[in-house]
């Protein structure tokens, strides 16, 4: 896989989900998950962290969410991080770049 997943690549890929036990501490699920792969509104590296990547979207209530992943092969995600969206984050919905 590339560096990160590309936005219009991930939209129509088929990925390979790993989804972790502390990705579902709290409201989202797999299926909140899944859509915001889907129909996410950021995505980028995560600071200097190797291979770890941050993504922004809505969960499937319109609730705007974190997620923290890294990749494997071809088209594999390990999620081990979902969240409601820290406010520091939230700026990225709308005016894309670099946390």
């Amino acid at each position: 896989m590339k560096e990160y997943l590309e936005y219009g690549k991930i939209l129509s890929m088929e990925l390979d989900f790993i989804i972790r036990k502390s990705a579902l501490k709290r409201k989202q699920d797999e299926a909140d998950i899944r859509h915001i792969f889907k129909t996410c509104r950021y995505m980028g590296q995560y600071g200097d962290r190797e291979n770890v990547y941050l993504l922004l979207g809505f969960d499937t209530k319109a609730n705007p969410v974190e997620i923290l992943y890294n990749e494997f092969g071809e088209n594999g995600v390990n999620v081990f991080h979902v969240m409601p969206c820290r406010e520091q984050f939230l700026p990225l919905f709308e005016e894309g770049g670099t946390p």
